[in-house]
């Protein structure tokens, strides 16, 4: 992590090294939050626009510079695998839809291209190189669907061991899903919250590397670079409203940080506004 600065508190602004915590800020606990810092002027001298489109590479790891992972490890890691194939997405124009609402430009980014079809690919890849770093034998989560198919599916890919923390309720296909990537999974009697404070509780007791996102710190900047596809496929012109679905909160978060990095680079001249959307009937924030 060459151009890592720290770790910053998202609450009380406390900074440490990366050597020093692994999750979350010791003084608050599961609600301390941490923001991965970098060294904005060490990664300019190793990366810029015009770089990029001399770069023939189509996948997140075209931003190497600006992902917290050891650039060896994650090469060496990631070679020959599907996790190349973690990628640069399509950006389609929608100029009917866009006229039906009155804008001049509408775009959609399509990440159900990623390899096991969803947005949390992204961050998966991110916790795999993570997991390998750390030197933990198991990466594990909790979760209801993409995100435990996005880390068994990588996982797979380069043959780590993972063990996922399921709601007995979850649907059977997504269970099964699970198991054709050879995850380890545990269906537990109880909600969605009650499988992540499982999993919170087993990762530490085994040894194993945690995923869990609004835990994690790295898991929001692998999701960050779907911010910078878009802005690089729009020529570096940052589209004036980005709507983003919000799960949890680490997607938007990621993206916002994504577009906090290209500000603070000159490479783009403005921060979108960035509207959340959720189901009524699932509604978190």
């Amino acid at each position: 992590m060459t151009h890592v600065s720290g770790l910053r508190c998202t609450i009380c602004g406390a900074e440490y090294s990366s050597n020093e915590v692994t999750y979350v800020c010791p003084q608050h606990g599961y609600d301390g939050i941490l923001d991965v810092i970098y060294d904005y002027r060490a990664i300019a001298s190793h990366i810029s626009p015009a770089h990029l489109a001399a770069n023939n590479d189509r996948s997140i790891w075209r931003y190497l510079p600006l992902l917290p992972v050891d650039p060896d490890q994650a090469t060496s890691l990631i070679s020959g695998t599907v996790l190349e194939s973690v990628w640069w997405t399509p950006l389609y124009p929608a100029p009917r839809l866009a006229a039906d609402l009155g804008l001049s430009h509408l775009w959609i980014k399509d990440d159900s291209r990623q390899p096991t079809a969803s947005f949390k690919d992204r961050a998966s890849a991110i916790a795999v190189v993570k997991t390998r770093e750390q030197g933990a034998q198991v990466v594990t989560t909790a979760s209801t669907g993409n995100a435990a198919a996005a880390l068994a599916g990588l996982c797979a890919a380069v043959a780590q061991p993972n063990v996922i923390f399921v709601p007995r309720t979850a649907p059977p296909a997504k269970v099964a899903q699970l198991l054709a990537y050879g995850a380890t999974v545990l269906l537990v009697d109880g909600t969605y919250d009650d499988a992540f404070e499982l999993c919170l509780e087993a990762a530490p007791a085994f040894g194993w590397y945690n995923r869990n996102t609004a835990y994690n710190p790295y898991m929001s900047e692998g999701k960050k670079t779907a911010a910078y596809e878009i802005c690089e496929q729009l020529g570096w012109q940052a589209p004036d409203v980005i709507f983003v679905p919000v799960g949890d909160g680490c997607i938007i978060g990621g993206i916002h940080k994504g577009l906090q990095d290209l500000l603070a680079l000159g490479w783009i001249e403005h921060m979108p506004r960035i509207i959340g959307v959720q189901a009524a009937g699932s509604s978190p924030l």
